[in-house]
Parts: C-alpha cells; structure tokens; sequence
C-alpha cells in the first residue's frame, strides 16, 4: 500500500466509520486504491530488472488491483497476485484478462499454494510494513521462502524517511488526488503524517463530490467543499529498517543480499528495496 503522504496499500488499514455520500457503480475500495496507489511509477523500472533476470514464476504480495502485476504480466512474465482483498483482486481479475495472471487472495502471513516455483518474489509499496510488527513479517518471508526454488529472490520495499505534518497545525498539505469515476469526482487529501517510535499513522480525508466541482480534465475546481461528507482514512505502518529486515529474514533462513534503492520523486518518497536469496 509506496507511501508518501498520499498513499498506502495492503492488508488491514484501518478508517473511521463511513461518511454517507454520493454512490456510484465502481466498488469504493477499487476507486480510493487506484486513486491513492496507482499513479505511483517511480519502482516500475525495479521490478521489470528484476524480473528481466527471472524465467520462473512470479509472486506479487500486495497485489492489489495489479498496478505491479499487470505491468510484469504484459512484459511476458507469468504472474500470481496474492492480496486478501477480494474486491481489489475482482477488479485485478477483469483488467488480467488474456494475461498470464494467476488472482490468489490470502493472508501474506499464512498462505500456502502447495508449490515451489517462484523465481522472484516482490512486495511493494511497503506491503511488509502493514503486516504487523518482527513476528507477523518473519512469518511472511518463511511463507514466502517455502515458495521460492533455491537462490531465488524476495525483494521487499520498506519506507524511507518520512517527515510529519498535521493540517490542523497549520502545517502545508500536498495538493489533493482527484479522480472523476461514474460521473463523481473522488477527492483524497492527506491531512497528517504522525512518526512514533514503533509505527507511521498517515491520515487522509476522502470525499465524493458531484461531477460539477470538477474542471473538465477532472481537475478539483478550488478547495474541496468542506460541507461533503467525510470519511477519515488511517494507515498504520510498522516501523522496521534495513537492518532489521535483514536480521529477522535470517531468521527465516534467507540470506540478504545488497539493498536496492527507488528514489524519491516530487511527490513521493524514496524507498529502501531489501533484496533476499532464498
């Protein structure tokens, strides 16, 4: 779920009661994924070199509704997308249509396919870091180690640093994310990025407006509308390094490799990439 002050995917955010508002036919988890996810390009390049190098399977956790998958996929690379979402892996499976892209939802933490045959095995956008804390990801790189053929490789992105900020203070915002879907403009604006000790909140506001409020591009014309209703969206990500990472995917009996880097961009953050050899 990259993240930046804008964006977060995985399993198990977690948000404030919904607001009501406006409904269009496209389910709402699909919208807010794409819209706060989907955009970001900047590891792209990563997982195709990495996956250049691989002529096995491979393994996307974290898949979502395919921002990585269908890009390996359409490269001539057999893919399976792991996710426990089953809304987000519906609409994976509509767009992985004449792709080799097997759809499995399950929990990273406990999945079992029956098979060892991954070559590569890729967890994006921070995917590891909403698992849970040194237990629940230990557990994750064993289940993803029992998949891999030997020498294999899992490449996990964790966060860089992060520097907070809260609206309510007065401190600046990054500009709203807007998509215009089923003739509704969707707005997600990040409101705050608290840092403690263990973990990362990153809050947003979402709101569904009326096609109206936007330009024709669909652009937000002006500030969203305070008098929308609001749904308060939370991420909570476990803080972990590289070192850390490395040290418990010893644990789980694979042997770390030199990291990767994906740098940040104007509007997201750089990533740390913890390679490991199964």
């Amino acid at each position: 779920m990259v993240v930046s002050p804008r964006d977060a995917q995985g399993s198990g955010p977690t948000q404030a009661p919904r607001a009501p508002a406006l409904v269009g036919e496209t389910p709402p988890e699909v919208i807010w994924h794409d819209l706060e996810c989907g955009s970001y390009h900047a590891d792209l390049p990563l997982w195709r070199k990495l996956a250049a190098g691989c002529s096995a399977p491979i393994l996307d956790v974290g898949a979502g509704t395919g921002r990585v998958a269908l890009e390996l996929a359409r490269a001539g690379h057999s893919v399976t997308a792991l996710d426990r979402d089953p809304v987000l892996l519906g609409a994976l499976r509509e767009r992985a249509k004449d792709l080799d892209v097997e759809i499995v939802c399950a929990d990273a933490r406990s999945f079992e396919l029956g098979r060892r045959e991954f070559g590569l095995c890729v967890v994006p956008m921070q995917t590891i870091q909403l698992l849970g804390g040194a237990a629940e990801r230990v557990a994750f790189l064993r289940r993803a180690r029992a998949h891999l053929r030997h020498g294999a490789l899992i490449a996990c992105a964790i966060l860089s640093e992060l520097e907070p900020f809260d609206c309510a203070k007065g401190d600046a915002a990054p500009s709203p994310e807007t998509a215009r879907v089923d003739g509704l403009l969707h707005v997600s604006c990040a409101r705050r990025v608290s840092v403690l000790r263990r973990s990362v909140l990153i809050e947003r506001e979402r709101r569904i407006l009326p096609a109206g409020d936007c330009e024709g591009d669909g652009a937000l014309a002006g500030p969203p509308p305070v008098e929308h209703p609001c749904e308060r969206h939370v991420v909570e990500l476990s803080r972990v390094s590289v070192r850390e990472l490395e040290r418990e995917a010893i644990e789980a009996g694979l042997l770390p490799q030199p990291a990767r880097e994906v740098a940040r961009t104007e509007d997201y953050v750089g990533s740390a990439v913890v390679m490991l050899r199964a």
